[in-house]
């Protein structure tokens, strides 16, 4: 019965003949459990047709989870940081869900969570955070291939409608994003979670489309990111590896090589100042291909360092 009920948990439709085979009995027995699961106050519905199978729906009682010691660990981890996390709403949550949890812990697992307490001081969250409802309604459309529609705020302040096919959820430094298709645009695309406005209900259900692996999908949102806010852009040629050039930089950015110590790439930033400092952290020699006001930002900077050597050796 518990098996039956973490399956349930780890995906929302199953056949019969599945639930059968991944737990190894008949259906017979599948059927039985089911009736008692409902005695027992779980609302797994029934879809009749080939097609149709089961389903734990909503409304009934909390099925027990079903942990194992690394993600009981895990779990009481995230709910310490939780208070201070990107996500509104959840610290006093998060505090009684962490009680409930330690109670039931075994003494050598108590002592790992104590000790993370004691000695992790989380930075309170900058970033705008997010509702857990709107978190929770996008990560149920992912699992369960149901598009969403949305109203979609962007950075320039401009409004729309959306219409997509949801996959990945993705934090990046204490933001949300999602990546999913845009059906209107045919391609895919990446949202800020904090500037969506789910409606409901979700659309249709949809076939799911290949995806790249998880490692380059969080590549892709990490430039996305940069490159969606930036306000200037320069083109710089840099006299060093293109290797060298991308250990250098803080977040994944294209770097095209020209040579053995010579490539190219195009930052951007919302300040030509910032964007000049960041180019001094390089530590190596590069040249400004077209953008004036980098240019300039540049010359402004360099006075200002020899002013400040000049009044030094004074």
């Amino acid at each position: 019965m518990l098996r039956l009920l973490s399956l349930f948990q780890a995906r929302r439709d199953w056949t019969g003949s599945q639930l059968a085979e991944r737990l190894g009995v008949t259906g017979r027995t599948i059927r039985n459990d089911i009736e008692r699961l409902r005695e027992l106050g779980y609302p797994v519905d029934a879809r009749p047709g080939v097609a149709g199978g089961y389903r734990l729906g909503t409304h009934g009682a909390l099925p027990p989870l079903l942990l194992d010691e690394d993600e009981a660990v895990a779990v009481a981890v995230g709910l310490r940081t939780a208070a201070s996390g990107s996500i509104a709403g959840i610290e006093e949550t998060s505090v009684r869900a962490l009680a409930k949890l330690q109670q039931v812990l075994p003494s050598r697992l108590r002592r790992r969570v104590g000790a993370f307490g004691s000695y992790a001081l989380p930075v309170p969250a900058r970033g705008p955070r997010v509702d857990p409802d709107v978190l929770t309604l996008i990560a149920s459309a992912c699992r369960d291939h149901e598009r969403l529609r949305f109203d979609y705020r962007t950075h320039e302040g401009a409004a729309s409608e959306r219409s997509v096919e949801p996959y990945r959820l993705v934090n990046d430094r204490q933001r949300w994003y999602l990546v999913a298709w845009d059906l209107d645009r045919d391609d895919w695309r990446t949202f800020r979670v904090d500037r969506m406005a789910p409606r409901t209900p979700a659309g249709p259900r949809f076939p799911p489309r290949a995806l790249p692996p998880d490692r380059e999908i969080a590549a892709r949102v990490a430039r996305g990111v940069g490159e969606a806010t930036w306000r200037y852009r320069a083109r710089v040629i840099v006299h060093a590896s293109a290797a060298y050039v991308r250990d250098r930089l803080p977040i994944p950015v294209d770097v095209q090589a020209l040579g053995p110590d010579r490539c190219a790439f195009e930052p951007g930033s919302d300040h030509p100042e910032m964007l000049a400092l960041y180019l001094g952290l390089l530590d190596a020699d590069f040249t400004i291909v077209d953008s004036p006001e980098l240019a300039e930002a540049l010359r402004k900077l360099a006075g200002r360092y020899q002013r400040a050597l000049g009044e030094s050796a004074g």
